[in-house]
């Protein structure tokens, strides 16, 4: 019998079974670039301000790019800050795209899930590795890299769990809970 090669499968990270592959890669780039432009600033360049200057405009561009148009596209969340001008308190307002509208792919969530948690940890290793090298000015860069990266991170997080909160009461609401209830534990045993 001959070897068949695997056709990739969705869910798989491969951004060929992306439904935005143009949206994936340049979310994936400009994280990816961030990281390479610090690691590179540390062993290779030396002159820290410029370095620093091009590493901060990619995680901006980050920081915009994941907040208003990656987390849309890729799994239909957005987030954002009001402030309420009489009494200055602010909060987070949470978007989602209805789910009966809007269909997004395994590969989508996957690498969107992922570079969402892998980033702040690959951060917090190099904010661990400045200190261990006492660099005390390469290490406010990765404080910021943090902060940016970490705020995206909850909010999506909270987004998400938002979103599947509404959803279900949706559901719930339109269709019966019970109904609901057995029907999600019924589908899950025989998944």
């Amino acid at each position: 019998m001959e070897n068949q090669p695997l056709q990739p499968q969705q869910g798989d990270l491969n951004w060929r079974l992306s439904a935005h592959p143009i949206t994936l890669l340049c979310f994936l780039g400009i994280r990816i670039g961030a990281l390479l432009m610090y690691l590179f600033g540390i062993l290779f360049i030396k002159k820290f301000i410029l370095v620093f200057i091009i590493t901060l405009l990619l995680l901006a561009a980050d920081f915009y790019y994941l907040k208003n148009i990656a987390g849309r596209r890729l799994v239909g969340l957005r987030w954002w800050n009001e402030v309420n001008t009489t009494t200055g308190d602010s909060h987070w307002v949470f978007e989602s795209s209805d789910p009966n509208t809007r269909t997004i792919t395994a590969t989508d969530k996957r690498f969107f899930w992922l570079s969402l948690y892998v980033v702040p940890a690959l951060w917090v290793g190099l904010a661990i590795l400045a200190l261990i090298r006492l660099s005390v000015i390469w290490l406010s860069l990765v404080v910021i890299a943090l902060i940016l990266s970490i705020t995206n991170t909850v909010a999506f997080s909270r987004c998400d769990r938002f979103s599947q909160a509404s959803t279900f009461a949706n559901r719930a609401l339109s269709g019966g809970i019970v109904s609901n209830i057995a029907g999600g534990l019924l589908g899950r045993l025989f998944k």
